[in-house]
């Protein structure tokens, strides 16, 4: 449906401005009656900028959209603009498709009488749960502003995090993705511009030339059921993960690796404490904050257990004795968490911890990515040496029949 950015007044003559949906001019004006405003400027929208925009499309925003969502609105609350307006103004300025579509959606809900959280809420999962409780919180303490504020730091924490991440590993998949290409160029071009050469001179090939032949042979002649046969398995992986024992498997796979296991673990302790850190911060209940915990870990197995140990506390457990039986984070978390306990001082105590792990992930970040490229380069080294020595010595066996 069509879009109207319009002017209005309501009947004391304040000025507003916003967007409305309606599939025609006349509902349009029906909308701003139902709402007791009159009209003074309106203009339709362009199409291009609702491309994104449908209601039935579910949307999960980036965190980097929820960054610039959080940072804009504490902004504009902070310099006095009511809610209704910031969401206007935000939707006005944002490029991102789906934060604009996101934004619209929670700004009609609020002109039709819902609170923000209410509004944000009904989107499914555009926005994370741990941003509407806060968001909820922040609007019952009446510090909405400030809930805003510590949102646009924590989803920045998590946005550099992932960036890191992201990062540390383009170098591995940039080696692995030529390592692949050099092999497919030596068996499907390099290696059958010899097979006549070694065919005409009637020599006894070596074992390893022969069997790279067949594999050469097969390549060129059923390429096409190679990539299906790669294809076929990707797409089952990928969809058993998604479900319920694939993720379990994998997200265990994942914290038996050395490396691999000893970053995941910092990654989620960072996590763990800052978002536990935030919550208690805004006066949400314990056992809330734990289960809003126990889904942005990223580790189905950890998370599981953190579920668990909410169960454990609704019992009369302590949060480090129950935290404890997860078996996976370091002693320290534990040890930081029965001190915060004891002293009634658990949300700083979790957030200084969280700065310290978040530093600790950096360095593990580091120091996986500097083992990773130097066994890559070794593979690489291997897999295209063993290729080049077959069949360098194939044509060593030939020169010596000539």
């Amino acid at each position: 449906m069509p879009l109207y950015s319009y002017v209005a007044k309501d009947f004391s003559g304040q000025r507003s401005t916003g967007v409305l949906e309606a599939d025609s001019i006349q509902n349009f004006y029906r909308q701003l009656k139902e709402r007791q405003l009159f009209c003074i400027e309106v203009s339709e929208k362009k199409q291009s900028a609702q491309k994104a925009i449908s209601k039935d499309k579910p949307i999960k925003l980036k965190v980097k959209d929820l960054v610039v969502f959080c940072n804009q609105f504490h902004a504009l609350l902070t310099a006095g603009v009511t809610v209704i307006k910031a969401l206007d103004v935000i939707y006005q300025q944002t490029e991102s498709k789906k934060l604009k579509a996101v934004v619209l959606r929670v700004y009609e809900a609020v002109q039709k009488g819902d609170m923000l959280s209410e509004a944000m809420r009904k989107q499914g999962q555009a926005f994370p749960e741990i941003l509407i409780n806060m968001i909820e919180s922040g609007e019952a303490s009446g510090k909405l502003d400030l809930v805003l504020a510590k949102m646009t730091e924590h989803f920045e924490k998590e946005r550099k995090l992932r960036t890191k991440m992201i990062s540390s590993m383009t170098y591995p998949a940039i080696l692995t993705g030529v390592m692949i290409i050099v092999v497919i160029i030596l068996m499907t071009f390099v290696l059958p511009t010899f097979t006549a050469m070694f065919e005409s001179t009637g020599t006894t090939l070596p074992l390893t030339t022969r069997i790279l032949m067949g594999i050469s042979n097969f390549m060129r002649s059923y390429w096409y059921i190679l990539i299906i046969v790669i294809a076929a398995i990707v797409f089952a992986t990928r969809q058993y993960i998604k479900t319920d024992s694939g993720r379990l498997k994998w997200d265990g796979m994942k914290l038996k690796i050395p490396v691999v296991k000893s970053t995941s673990i910092k990654i989620m302790s960072a996590r763990m404490a800052r978002t536990l850190s935030t919550l208690l911060s805004s006066g949400i209940p314990l056992l809330n904050c734990i289960e809003i915990t126990a889904k942005v870990l990223g580790n189905k197995v950890v998370s599981d257990g953190l579920l668990a140990a909410k169960e454990d506390m609704s019992k009369g457990a302590t949060i480090s004795q129950s935290i404890r039986k997860i078996g996976v984070f370091p002693p320290m978390i534990y040890s930081m968490i029965s001190i915060g306990e004891e002293s009634g001082s658990l949300e700083s105590i979790l957030e200084r911890t969280s700065a310290y792990y978040d530093e600790e992930a950096d360095v593990a970040i580091q120091r996986m990515l500097a083992l990773f490229e130097p066994a890559l380069i070794v593979v690489m080294a291997v897999v295209i040496g063993f290729i080049v020595l077959s069949i360098v010595s194939a044509m060593y066996g030939a020169y010596q029949n000539i």
